[in-house]
């Protein structure tokens, strides 16, 4: 059986310092760009800790959402912090969802499917799961050209760690964290009425203990590559990365855009 997800899943508030609190105000732009329909059971698949979910169960649009994350950390974190009864969570595959044909009337994923080995099979699913005239929603982070912060931590242990590279490249070039391979992969799977748009926020740090503190954790691809260093590199990376966070100036607040691609299609 091939592997699902190539994102390191453990631990759902290490997840929520990194990346949790830019979902939450990234979701309600996605919800807005995909036009959901009046009384909607919906799909959020990858649901993560909850960020989505809990924004959709939150829009009078809807009736329940279903939340499924292949990280049994994650959905644990998500039961505990989103309790609402318009909203369920639970364990699950997003290439191999256990949902009868045409069961939700919208199915959304928010910042998955760039770590999908077969994105294909899992947008062919989340198709198979939606009513006729239901849509597909999804978002992924531009890693190339419009996320700062993955950039400045990437870039800079390229200058002191060869196999740096490898890392950024992988990060940087998967098709699903690009607009036409979105467009692509809603059109082989048979979606219609294809549109795509790009999604800004600001990621807002209060420090540069809280911006190393969300990367030096357990979960995604910093933790993937930290774990590959030894502690000499490691400590050059952390002050490099420090003086790129600084630029010249006092520790402090620091503002980064994060800019998304979304892509919507109607299952005809």
């Amino acid at each position: 059986m091939s592997v699902s997800s190539t994102f390191l899943a453990t631990d759902g508030g290490g997840y929520e310092a990194q990346m949790g609190r830019w979902s939450r105000r990234l979701a309600p732009l996605l919800v807005d760009f995909s036009r959901v329909s009046s009384g909607s059971d919906i799909l959020d698949a990858g649901c993560g800790t909850g960020s989505l979910t809990a924004v959709l169960a939150e829009n009078p649009n809807v009736c329940h959402v279903t939340g499924v994350d292949l990280s049994a950390a994650y959905v644990q974190y998500a039961n505990l912090h989103c309790a609402t009864p318009r909203a369920t969570f639970e364990i699950g595959d997003i290439t191999r969802l256990r949902f009868g044909a045409a069961r939700f009337d919208h199915a959304f994923s928010s910042l998955v499917l760039q770590f999908v080995p077969e994105p294909d099979r899992a947008v062919r699913e989340l198709r198979r799961v939606t009513r006729s005239g239901g849509t597909v929603a999804a978002a992924t982070w531009d890693t190339r050209g419009g996320l700062i912060v993955h950039r400045m931590f990437f870039d800079t242990a390229a200058v002191i760690d060869p196999n740096a590279g490898r890392h950024r490249a992988l990060a940087c070039t998967r098709g699903m964290s690009r607009r036409d391979g979105l467009i692509d992969a809603w059109s082989r799977a048979g979606l219609v009425d294809v549109e795509t748009g790009s999604l800004t926020i600001r990621m807002e740090y209060g420090s540069f203990h809280d911006f190393w503190s969300s990367i030096d954790g357990h979960d995604g691809p910093y933790a993937s590559y930290l774990a590959t260093l030894a502690n000499d590199t490691r400590q050059t990376l952390l002050e490099l990365v420090e003086a790129a966070y600084l630029d010249g100036a006092p520790d402090g607040p620091r503002s980064y855009a994060a800019t998304a691609w979304c892509v919507r299609g109607r299952v005809p």
